[in-house]
């Protein structure tokens, strides 16, 4: 069963202004989420969260056995591939 998606009038509104190539982009950069398989390279970034919440996903994700920052890449993976 297919997934299916609704977009909000506001969603639409500001895709209506892409242009060929940002549009272009978009399908390129989809399209090697999904279906490039090679590894890409990792960027390290610096975010700040709330002590509290990262001691507390730490702590849950040390339950699961798993480590927090692979967890974190699963959720982000999750949130745009549903």
């Amino acid at each position: 069963m297919k997934a299916i998606q609704k977009f909000n009038s506001d969603y639409l509104a500001r895709c209506a202004d892409l242009s060929p190539d940002d549009i272009l982009n978009f399908l390129e950069d989809f399209r090697n989420l999904h279906y490039n398989k090679t590894p890409s390279p990792s960027k390290l970034i610096s975010i700040k969260i709330p002590e509290r919440l990262l001691k507390t996903f730490r702590g849950k994700c040390q339950l699961e056995d798993v480590k927090y920052q692979t967890k974190i890449k699963q959720l982000m993976e999750d949130y745009l591939m549903p």
